[in-house]
């Protein structure tokens, strides 16, 4: 358990004014309070610049050399040591983990906590008129200059869609761009986030100077942090997924069936399936291969595929005692007599969402009743067309 009094929320997300407007209010906001930033945008040349400053301005600034030629290995190691000299110090109250653009929270809050850490909260902070634009941008983070690494692969879409949905709060800029369909699309990506309002930091706002710490943006910054619920809230078996929703033009379908996927079919219908809504994920589950949970993670036009290892329903019984409790409990609330935990459950989240003509299209990739009724040994002889996207 930690045992100093320092408590660490981490602040992340692409959307950089809005995070930076967060992390300067909880500075303003919290005596005693700090924030760390590691610059990733040097790493070309060798290094990563880190700051440490406080409401007043920037306490020190330094650099650490890359590890392994990876801007985010060196933040990793780097990070620990100096939050434990914060703590050790025991003048800092609250240390302010200011994410560069493209590192995603999930790592580093493991990190904190593998550290020994008290990490208290988890935020992303999130513009809303910016929503949408960038759950539709297919670039590579490399091709807009925000790659951690040389061998970053990802998207600025499934990057941005992760640092969403993994923290459990979202500061929320009050921009005037937004809409109501910017703000009904938040809701649905992640209807259990507790979601609080970023106040315009003033330098003539005496209640800043003073050092209030009532608003809504400090209480979620101390409201506690699970690191291992967190993980298994965004595992493929146990997802905590949107539930069905229709407001202000958009849409969230939830289409759970208990029929595998014929993979030719699917397979052809990749491109418009990935195409039909801004944001789709979820499990499925393919006649060919009857005991592989298959992870579902689809934005900005572009598909992840990934075995997310095998369903409990092929694991023989001495093997459950092995598998998370939450994992357990989410197959049991799921189980069928015949297929166990093994289903469809896809979600698709859009403006303007096709929902019968989506339907239609995912009924026409399931197994017919002929080949249905011919049976697992007759499934795996069907052409494994995912092979090539599974790198079988």
């Amino acid at each position: 358990m930690p045992s100093s009094h320092l408590c660490v929320v981490i602040v992340g997300g692409l959307h950089a004014d809005a995070r930076r407007a967060a992390v300067a209010r909880l500075l303003a906001d919290v005596p005693g309070s700090v924030a760390l930033h590691h610059d990733l945008a040097t790493a070309a040349a060798g290094t990563v610049v880190r700051t440490i400053r406080d409401a007043t301005g920037i306490v020190s600034a330094g650099e650490t050399p890359l590890v392994n030629d990876c801007a985010c290995c060196a933040l990793r190691e780097d990070l620990v040591p100096e939050l434990r000299r914060l703590a050790d110090a025991g003048l800092t109250r609250l240390a302010v983990v200011e994410l560069w653009d493209s590192v995603e929270p999930k790592a580093m809050a493991e990190v904190v906590a593998a550290g020994g850490l008290r990490l208290t909260s988890v935020i992303t902070a999130v513009d809303p008129a910016l929503l949408l634009p960038y759950l539709a941008n297919g670039d590579d983070l490399a091709e807009v200059g925000l790659a951690a690494a040389a061998t970053d692969r990802r998207t600025v879409a499934d990057t941005f869609a992760r640092q969403l949905e993994y923290a459990p709060v979202l500061a929320v800029a009050a921009s005037e761009q937004a809409d109501d369909e910017d703000r009904a699309l938040l809701a649905q990506l992640h209807p259990t986030a507790r979601q609080v309002l970023i106040d315009t930091l003033d330098v003539t706002d005496g209640e800043a100077r003073s050092g209030r710490t009532g608003s809504a943006l400090v209480d979620a910054a101390f409201a506690g942090f699970d690191v291992e619920a967190a993980a298994a809230a965004q595992h493929p078996a146990c997802a905590l997924l949107p539930a069905e929703a229709d407001e202000a033009g958009v849409g969230t379908l939830v289409w759970h069936r208990r029929r595998p996927f014929h993979p030719e079919r699917l397979y052809a219908a990749l491109e418009d399936l990935t195409c039909a809504a801004a944001r789709s994920r979820g499990r499925f589950w393919l006649a060919d291969r009857p005991d592989t949970l298959l992870h579902w993670d689809a934005a900005g036009g572009a598909l992840c595929v990934e075995s997310a290892g095998p369903w409990l329903a092929s694991l023989p019984d001495a093997a459950w005692d092995m598998v998370p409790p939450v994992r357990r409990a989410a197959a049991a609330l799921d189980w069928h007599p015949e297929h166990g935990d093994c289903c469809q459950h896809l979600v698709f989240t859009s403006p303007g969402l096709d929902r019968e003509g989506l339907e239609l299209l995912l009924e026409s990739c399931l197994l017919t009743d002929a080949e249905y009724a011919a049976g697992p040994a007759a499934w795996k002889r069907l052409p494994p067309a995912f092979d090539s996207l599974l790198e079988v």
